[in-house]
């Protein structure tokens, strides 16, 4: 599966989070870090869903780049 992640810069660090896992979420000092990071986050949260009998959501969401003009 491929599930869409959203990385946005904060102060100091990056953080991640994946819109069709809500709370699976994870924060790195660096892009390398924070990739690395919300990979491990959504093969736990996607491991807990199953412990748990619940059901895993198939990725839906899409990222698409809009340019405007300067």
């Amino acid at each position: 599966m491929r599930y869409a992640i959203v990385i946005e810069r904060a102060e100091g660090n990056y953080s991640a989070y994946v819109p069709d896992l809500p709370g699976c979420v994870a924060t790195g000092a660096t892009l390398e870090e924070v990739e690395r990071e919300i990979r491990e986050a959504v093969s736990f949260h996607i491991e807990g869903m199953k412990e748990d009998g619940l059901p895993v959501p198939l990725p839906t969401s899409t990222v698409e780049y809009i340019e405007l003009a300067a």
